[in-house]
């Protein structure tokens, strides 16, 4: 959450290179923003048509940077520091682009903020959640949760897990475990596309999906498995603790905990209706 940031309410991907200082921003996010267009890989393909000075330099002002994609996978999209976004807005005419100027030169320096207290990137975390009109009970689980997350994820690393993929099956496999389905068939069950499934979770369904995730992590810890195939045994075990707890729950209480339940905004039609 961290790297998404928000211009007018609406999302731009982004990653911060410690190594340059340097923010890079997701291209199609931008001019999806300043232009409202419906096909924003078109309006950019027009306009390289537009100005061939543009064109014959995109590589090199656009350089493929990896980002979380729409389905939650990590892809390389074309991206641009912060003068390179600045060359693209002059290709753009649109009422939002000094607006959008300033906003860069804001971002810039809450990352040098951030930096100096790590604490306000917390924070700006759950401004953002807030913003979206999440309550702050949620909000407490959706960031105890990506802390339990990040510390996983730190385990697989130092015990060999190297690719996105293996991350994503291993993933997968505690999900089957804690919840009967993997995370794709939850995302289709509460009827997302490119929507994040945590942030889509009920209270119940990020307990117990924390559950699963640091039961593995301490199963991790303590047995030490070294490779893929030794931690997808612990993600099904840890996976397991948080199902059995599930199971039992929904024994007393005679309701399932996964749900269609999501956070989508709800149309003005569907309001009518209701």
């Amino acid at each position: 959450m961290s790297n998404i940031k928000l211009f007018e309410s609406k999302q731009i991907r982004s990653v911060y290179n410690e190594a340059t200082h340097t923010w890079y921003f997701s291209v199609q996010d931008v001019v999806q923003v300043l232009t409202d267009t419906v096909d924003v890989k078109d309006y950019i393909k027009k306009m390289k048509k537009r100005e061939s000075e543009l064109n014959s330099n995109w590589g090199t002002i656009c350089p493929l940077v990896e980002m979380v994609a729409a389905d939650g996978k990590k892809r390389k999209v074309q991206a641009a520091d912060t003068k390179g976004i600045l060359r693209i807005i002059q290709s753009i005419p649109s009422p939002k682009a000094e607006p959008f100027k300033l906003w860069l030169a804001q971002v810039g320096y809450e990352r040098l903020q951030e930096i100096e207290n790590p604490e306000i990137a917390t924070q700006r975390t759950r401004d953002l959640y807030k913003q979206k009109g999440y309550d702050d009970a949620w909000i407490e689980k959706r960031m105890r949760s990506i802390a339990i997350r990040e510390e996983l994820t730190g385990e697989w690393k130092k015990s060999e897990v190297k690719t996105q993929q293996e991350y994503a099956i291993l993933t997968a496999e505690i999900s089957k475990a804690t919840f009967g389905i993997t995370p794709s068939q939850h995302k289709n069950l509460k009827r997302l596309k490119k929507e994040n499934l945590r942030d889509h979770m009920t209270d119940l369904e990020l307990i117990f999906s924390m559950l699963g995730e640091a039961s593995t992590t301490e199963i991790v810890k303590t047995q030490k498995p070294k490779g893929f195939a030794k931690n997808k045994i612990a993600a099904k075990q840890g996976g397991a603790i948080a199902g059995n707890a599930r199971k039992a729950l929904e024994v007393k209480t005679k309701k399932k905990v996964i749900n269609e339940r999501n956070f989508l905004p709800v149309s003005l039609k569907q309001k009518k209706l209701k």
